[in-house]
């Protein structure tokens, strides 16, 4: 079934092109626009097919209609820890030991195949994006957005890590990320794109610290890198130099995003606590209450 939405025009912009309103009111990319206008029926003023150049008067329906797309994944059972779900997006808790798209070795098993085993168990199939990705390893909080007009929104994520040593304080870290040299994967520091990390240590103890972090830039692998460039890898991280004696994987999860979207009214902070696999091993950690009455993973770090 299509996404249907209707704006009735303001005041404000009376006089104003379609376009205008759509681009500067709502939020929307060009290429969002430019669907819509190849779309039969896909945009509509007062019930009639309309121009984006057309004009628009107070008062005025605007009407936007983005069809369903199929799911491109096969589907595979398995559970979804689904955290929110409306008629626009999905947000999901995505556990570790699980990439978000299929891949090869992971045809079958990825985040994407459960998404789609939800959908068509429930009597539907239709294509969701991910906003972001997190990596196979990495935990927390997932948003999929259901339509074009959703995949537009604006996301805002906090990341909690367990780094090695003791860090106190805040900072930032300011240094490009670029490929290694005879490696596919590994990003080492000093080359590339630049790449920029703030972080806030939380806590402290038994050798580790408990870091809040958000990114400016969105680089792969980008905290992972940064963080064993300053001489603290995060806990289980043995790509880049972490010891795998205290947890079995990278201690990092995406414990906070805010989401936003003002065409769809949509303006939310979803989260997710530590899980257990990384909060066992270190019994000195603060409980996610603590954590939240602080109002820490919602303050700019």
């Amino acid at each position: 079934m299509s996404r249907v939405l209707r704006w009735r025009i303001p005041a404000q912009w009376d006089g104003r092109t379609v376009q205008d309103y759509l681009r500067r009111g709502l939020g929307f990319s060009s290429s969002v626009v430019i669907e819509l206008k190849h779309s039969p029926g896909g945009l509509l003023k007062n019930g009639e097919a309309c121009r984006s150049v057309d004009l628009l008067q107070e008062g005025d329906l605007l009407t936007l209609t983005f069809p369903k797309e199929p799911m491109e994944y096969p589907p595979a059972p398995g559970e979804l820890s689904v955290l929110w779900e409306d008629e626009d997006f999905l947000i999901v808790h995505k556990p570790p030991a699980m990439p978000v798209h299929p891949s090869p070795g992971h045809h079958r098993d990825s985040l994407l195949n459960r998404v789609a085993y939800h959908y068509q168990s429930t009597g539907q199939s239709h294509r969701v994006r991910p906003l972001y990705r997190l990596d196979r390893d990495t935990s927390g909080v997932l948003v999929l957005a259901k339509h074009r007009a959703a995949a537009g929104a604006q996301i805002e994520k906090r990341y909690l890590a367990l780094c090695q040593g003791e860090l106190t304080g805040e900072g930032t870290i300011d240094r490009p990320i670029g490929l290694g040299p005879e490696s596919k994967i590994r990003r080492v520091l000093g080359t590339g794109q630049r790449a920029v990390t703030h972080w806030r240590a939380l806590a402290q103890g038994g050798g580790h610290t408990l870091l809040c972090l958000s990114l400016e830039t969105g680089r792969t692998h980008q905290i992972r890198c940064h963080l064993a460039g300053i001489g603290h890898p995060l806990a289980g991280d043995d790509l880049y130099g972490g010891s795998r004696e205290w947890v079995p994987r990278q201690a990092l999860h995406c414990a906070a995003v805010r989401l936003t979207c003002p065409a769809l009214a949509m303006d939310r902070t979803f989260t997710s606590p530590l899980p257990r696999d990384l909060t066992s091993p270190f019994p000195w950690l603060p409980s996610w209450e603590e954590l939240c009455k602080e109002d820490i993973l919602c303050l700019p770090v």
